[in-house]
């Protein structure tokens, strides 16, 4: 009974009813366009005021602290000179009662810049150490295909000796080595393998390819080798915690003169930072003095002679006139 009659409508309702086809977005939502405005307004502001803001001012580290106990970040990290920190890490070791033979392990932040954009690639090194701290000896292999050669790489103690049949097994991993030598006569059939032993091609610059096999396996077989992690960082172990001072101290001082050589001396030096620690204990950061190559006095003896013959000159040439 309260249905209303088919085809009935109510005054004025046509006109509400009657809704264009096409609506458009902003006629839809008319606040939309604006409240999209003023979020980006807002965020605008938010930003700028951010930047704006100055930064927070960080309280100055103190240099040491006077008490026992105290919170670290408050205090600037103590540096040790070469000597107290070898004599810290053999105290440690007697304190808690571990492993007297471990390993001494050094981590080596470094500088890479050069002059503008450039820097330092990440590289690899080997070199001997004065005092061997293992009786572990590298794998080497030795190219050659001539047999009076390879019979010399043999009696030196050669892991692997061939020519260009090792190729395929190198490609497909059948066999590995620690370090690839190679004389130059077969150097030029070694193409394919450059791309799969990368740092370890042989090549000159790493007195990896040359005639003197026995000189070259004498180095390989007992070289220490280190190489750039993470772009500027150099993890390595030198010496074993139970060695005398004096030669952990020779070894480290060796590998940080051989990782010197990989920048100009005329930039500043690669090494920034030097830490020392044992297998067991903390690290100890070390007072880079007496540490790193004496280069720049080695550059002012140099003009000091240079200037030192240009007096002298003048006064040869007088008494010869």
């Amino acid at each position: 009974a309260l249905a209303p009659r088919c085809g009935w409508v109510l005054p004025g309702l046509e006109k509400r009813l009657a809704v264009p086809a096409l609506v458009s977005a902003a006629t839809a939502r008319p606040y939309a366009a604006a409240a999209k405005a003023a979020k980006k307004d807002a965020k605008r502001t938010r930003q700028e005021k951010v930047k704006d803001k100055p930064p927070p001012r960080r309280r100055p580290l103190m240099s040491k602290p006077v008490d026992d106990v105290y919170l670290t970040w408050l205090y600037r990290r103590p540096s040790y000179e070469l000597e107290q920190a070898v004599g810290m890490l053999k105290k440690f070791q007697e304190l808690d009662f571990t492993y007297p033979k471990q390993f001494v392990y050094i981590n080596v932040f470094l500088d890479m810049a050069l002059q503008k954009k450039k820097k330092v690639d990440p590289f690899s090194g080997s070199v001997t150490l004065p005092h061997r701290f293992t009786d572990e000896v590298n794998k080497v292999l030795v190219f050659t295909e001539n047999e009076q050669e390879a019979e010399i790489a043999r009696e030196h103690g050669a892991a692997i000796v061939g020519g260009v049949e090792l190729i395929k097994w190198i490609l497909e991993d059948e066999i590995q080595a620690d370090f690839y030598v190679a004389v130059p006569a077969i150097i030029p059939k070694l193409i394919p393998l450059r791309n799969k032993l990368k740092r370890k091609y042989p090549n000159t610059r790493r007195n990896s390819l040359g005639s003197d096999i026995a000189q070259m396996l004498r180095f390989f077989r007992e070289c220490h080798e280190y190489a750039v992690e993470d772009e500027n960082i150099i993890k390595t172990r030198i010496a074993r915690l139970d060695m005398p001072t004096e030669h952990i101290i020779a070894n480290l001082k060796t590998i940080i003169h051989d990782i010197c050589t990989f920048k100009p001396s005329n930039y500043d030096p690669i090494v920034r930072r030097l830490v020392i620690r044992s297998a067991t204990s903390e690290g100890l950061l070390l007072n880079l003095d007496g540490i790193l190559p004496q280069v720049q006095k080695v550059e002012e003896k140099e003009e000091k002679h240079a200037v030192d013959e240009d007096q002298q000159k003048p006064v040869q040439e007088s008494i010869s006139t």
